[in-house]
């Protein structure tokens, strides 16, 4: 089919359109195939960023609920500032990617911290005031 398009093209507008056509599609190939390739890159930071905006969500829910004390809201929060800043810093040390050691690194202490906010959530210390359940 495309080579009929092109013999459409080149019936109206000359010889050389099939050439330029041509080098176009191939150019568009090719950045595509780039952009292919780079997804895993870019996707791997942002598996880190949505887990820490996840991570990010339970705690607020905690406390919404009464289910987190000052100082167990204070202790994620800070780790979890922590966390980020961490894949901050390895993201423009690395022009806006992390290596398969930083993306480990950073996901083992998101674990880390994921079970840390589970357990605060599911202890039995409670904010002042906070119905029991």
């Amino acid at each position: 089919m495309a080579s009929h398009v092109f013999a459409a093209i080149a019936a109206t507008k000359g010889p050389n359109v099939n050439a330029h056509l041509s080098k176009s599609i191939l150019g568009i190939c090719t950045a595509a195939l780039i952009g292919a390739t780079m997804l895993p890159l870019a996707a791997s930071a942002g598996e880190v960023n949505n887990r820490i905006d996840r991570q990010q969500a339970r705690i607020d829910r905690g406390v919404a609920d009464g289910q987190m004390t000052r100082g167990e809201f204070d202790r994620t929060e800070s780790r979890l500032a922590r966390i980020d800043a961490q894949r901050e810093r390895d993201l423009r040390a690395n022009d806006g990617h992390l290596t398969p050691g930083e993306r480990a690194r950073l996901n083992r202490e998101l674990n880390r911290n994921s079970r840390a906010i589970f357990f605060d959530n599911h202890n039995r210390a409670r904010q002042p005031g906070a119905p029991l359940r």
